[in-house]
Parts: structure tokens; C-alpha cells; sequence
């Protein structure tokens, strides 16, 4: 399962996003681009790095490389609907997102290996592939020896209620979460403009 293992603080910095919550005090200390003449740069980006850049923040975001962005983007175009928008509803239903968005986890990178060491049933099955597509009605749950994880508990205590989102149901006491359904785009509170994404793709 290929993903990106460098040093998230120096994309954030060259994107200006955070790509996990951590790396928003990194932002607020040094919010210019990294290297020697980050703070100095300037100039107009062209319209393709403006597009570029957004491709960029997506992938960074959901932790998913290039590739396996394209076939998300292939398989949004051939769906109903507003493209831009079917590729979020895609992203945010990866099972290592929901688990992320649940408060199960402190961040994507998290959420992954909690999926990926086969922390979690799905429908009561074992499921160990963190871009694991869920369905509406598609139950959550940690194994039984998994359900004393200290590092769980500690994301839950993070996370209040209120940043749960809707499209998702989360029993705390049995660490357990419903997948309701695909989130419409004005749900998904995240730093990028998938349309531009949309644009770079279409040329």
C-alpha cells in the first residue's frame, strides 16, 4: 500500500494547508514556502500551478498518490452528477477518512494504520485496506482485543461531538460507527477547490 512518508510540515508549508493537524502550528510559525528563499518568493502563479496546487492539496489531504487519484477521478466522471463533487463523496468514503472523521483517530496517517493492522470490522468482517470503499449503512467496529487501545480513547476525548459530521453515527462507549451516506460537497469542510482539480484533468 504505497503512500507518501516524507515530511508532511514541508508540504503544508508549500501548500499552505495543513495536511494533518499537527502541522498547523508548524503554519503558524513559518507560514512561507520551505527553503532558503521561501519567504521571498513572489510572482503570479499561471493557471496551471494554481490547478496543480489544488491536485496537490487533494492528494496530500486524503493521503493517496497519484495513480490512485486518477482512477478516483476516472470513476467520478463516469458517475451522475457534478464531477468535483462525486470525487469528494469518493475521498470521503474511504474507510481510513470515516474512521478519521468518527474520532477515531487524531489524523488520516492515523486512521490508516489503525485499518491497516487490522484493527477494524466492517459489517463484521476483518477489512485491513485503508481505501476500502464503504457504503451507505455499512457498520464500523473494533475487534474485541482492539477495543482497549489506549490511543483511541485518547482521539475520541479529542474530538467533541460537535466536529462529528452528520453523515456519520458514532457510539463512543461500544467504539463503534454507521457510514449513513456519502457526504454532499457543503458537508466536507476542507482547503481546496476540486472544480480547478476538475479543469487540470480535462485538458
Amino acid at each position: 500500500m504505497a503512500r507518501y512518508l516524507g515530511p508532511t510540515a514541508k508540504v503544508s508549508r508549500r501548500l499552505g494547508v495543513a495536511i494533518v493537524p499537527k502541522d498547523e502550528k508548524y503554519l503558524d510559525r513559518r507560514p512561507n514556502p520551505p527553503g532558503q528563499h521561501g519567504a521571498s518568493r513572489k510572482g503570479k502563479l499561471s493557471e496551471y500551478a494554481i490547478q496543480l496546487r489544488e491536485k496537490q492539496k487533494m492528494k496530500y489531504i486524503y493521503g493517496v498518490l497519484e495513480r490512485q487519484f486518477r482512477n478516483y477521478y476516472e470513476k467520478a466522471t463516469r458517475q451522475r452528477g457534478v464531477t468535483g463533487d462525486n470525487l469528494v463523496k469518493i475521498l470521503e468514503s474511504r474507510l481510513d477518512n470515516v474512521v478519521y472523521r468518527a474520532g477515531f483517530a487524531v489524523s488520516r496517517p492515523a486512521a490508516r494504520q489503525l485499518v491497516s493492522h487490522a484493527h477494524l470490522l466492517v459489517n463484521g468482517k476483518k477489512v485491513n485496506i485503508p481505501s476500502y470503499q464503504l457504503k451507505p449503512g455499512d457498520v464500523i467496529q473494533f475487534r474485541e482485543k482492539s477495543k482497549n487501545l489506549e490511543v483511541v480513547r485518547n482521539a475520541l476525548n479529542k474530538k467533541p461531538d460537535s466536529q462529528i459530521p452528520s453523515w456519520i453515527q458514532v457510539d463512543k462507549v461500544n467504539l463503534k460507527a454507521v457510514f449513513l451516506h456519502p457526504p454532499e460537497r457543503s458537508e466536507v469542510q476542507e482547503p481546496f477547490n476540486e472544480q480547478l482539480v476538475v479543469e487540470l484533468y480535462s485538458k
